[in-house]
């Protein structure tokens, strides 16, 4: 006879089971217009088979072969799903709401306690509902805080994270934990009152012992930045992206273009400064942001006249009162002049190779993961379009599905 723990095992078993055959379930999306990220044109009436979590073919439409589950998509557009350079998930229910927004891959911008690293595992073994996470575990920054918490081993840099043997150690913590890309710091930051978002903090060589750490481990870094000086050192010591670059001047963005590095300029947060009422309430936050936003504003205008790569990061919890989302940073984008195309490869292919996953996912091609999203207008003529998602699939299975179509 079964005890209470035993029926819940075989429980779970079971549901985990029933969830896996779902995924392995064959689909084809057809009546659909397809923005597949490579091309800046749009393939109309198209039929797009799913199996084994990933683009079986695409195909002009016509007879579909039996065997599929069959989702009609009405004229909509389909695009690869958003990649969310820059979040700050660490619930359970934040990773479900940043998938049905949309984001089928995200990377962590630092967690407290290593909780990126467990939703990466989770979502893999698929016991949870959130896109495919990029773990950055806990921020290399000169004064951990609570996050000291995290790890017994962190015990030592409770006085700081300055001298060389520190920011080796956290590095390495850092990594043995798993994580996929170390977050560090080149400035302070811009969300706290009594912080200034242009002062340096690490220097170019302490940086360069961060970066030099990692290398070992084959680990990339992203470093906050939002002041030149702290950007341009955080770009010479070899950093793979600067994330926000509010003051960054021609020359850090020249040798950024040089580099290669990326740059995520998380522009709806600071938009969101300038709103009272948003996720940052607060009076000196508020006259901060009015020239924080004017600058920020120039360095996106700036880096992509100069061919920069730049990536979409929304830089939000994904709490449950929070809207900033990757659309709108899309949107964003193309108000500051980006063509809609390059905004939208912005948030998919330019992601995906930041995070150095453009042969998974990025792009709607055969063999890559089903990693999908569908809106109702063509946002190459309305961008506004890109923040009403209706549907989203991850790696082949259906996230979200917000309103009824006619053949299933």
């Amino acid at each position: 006879m079964l005890n209470k723990y035993s029926l819940k095992n075989v429980l779970l078993v079971i549901s985990f089971s029933i969830s896996y055959l779902m995924a392995q379930e064959k689909i084809v999306l057809f009546n659909v217009n397809v923005i597949d990220g490579l091309n800046s044109t749009v393939q109309e009436d198209m039929m797009v088979f799913i199996s084994n979590r990933k683009i079986e073919s695409i195909k002009n439409i016509g007879s579909k072969p039996k065997g599929y589950k069959e989702i009609d998509l009405n004229g909509m557009y389909l695009l690869p799903g958003f990649i969310d350079a820059h979040t700050h998930i660490s619930s359970l229910d934040a990773a479900k709401r940043a998938l049905q927004s949309g984001v089928t891959t995200a990377r962590s911008a630092s967690t407290s306690s290593f909780q990126d690293v467990s939703i990466r595992e989770m979502v893999k073994a698929r016991k949870l509902v959130g896109p495919d996470m990029i773990a950055s575990g806990i921020f290399v920054t000169p004064n951990l805080g609570e996050t000291i918490l995290a790890d017994v081993r962190l015990a030592n840099l409770v006085n700081g994270v300055n001298k060389e043997n520190e920011l080796r150690k956290l590095v390495q913590i850092n990594a043995d934990r798993g994580v996929d890309f170390i977050k560090t710091r080149g400035t302070e930051r811009a969300g706290l009152p009594y912080t200034d978002p242009r002062k340096q903090t690490y220097t170019e060589k302490q940086l360069s012992i961060i970066v030099n750490e990692a290398n070992k481990y084959n680990i990339p870094v992203m470093a906050h930045a939002h002041g030149d000086e702290g950007g341009y050192a955080a770009v010479k010591a070899g950093v793979r992206s600067i994330e926000h670059g509010t003051y960054l001047s021609k020359r850090t963005l020249s040798l950024m273009k040089e580099k290669g590095t990326y740059l995520v300029p998380t522009f709806t947060t600071v938009v969101d400064l300038t709103e009272p009422g948003g996720d940052y309430d607060n009076p000196v936050l508020f006259i901060r942001g009015q020239h924080m936003l004017a600058s920020l504003e120039s360095t996106v205008k700036t880096a992509y006249k100069m061919g920069v790569k730049i990536a979409t990061g929304a830089d939000t919890r994904y709490g449950p009162n929070s809207t900033t989302r990757v659309g709108m940073e899309i949107t964003n984008f193309v108000d500051l002049g980006m063509k809609p195309i390059d905004a939208i490869r912005s948030a998919t292919i330019i992601g995906a190779e930041l995070l150095m996953i453009a042969d998974k996912t990025g792009t709607i091609e055969v063999g890559k993961e089903a990693d999908l999203i569908v809106v109702t207008k063509n946002p190459l003529i309305n961008i506004r379009t890109i923040q009403d998602v209706v549907f989203v699939m991850s790696n082949g299975e259906i996230a979200l599905k917000r309103i009824p179509f006619n053949k299933e």
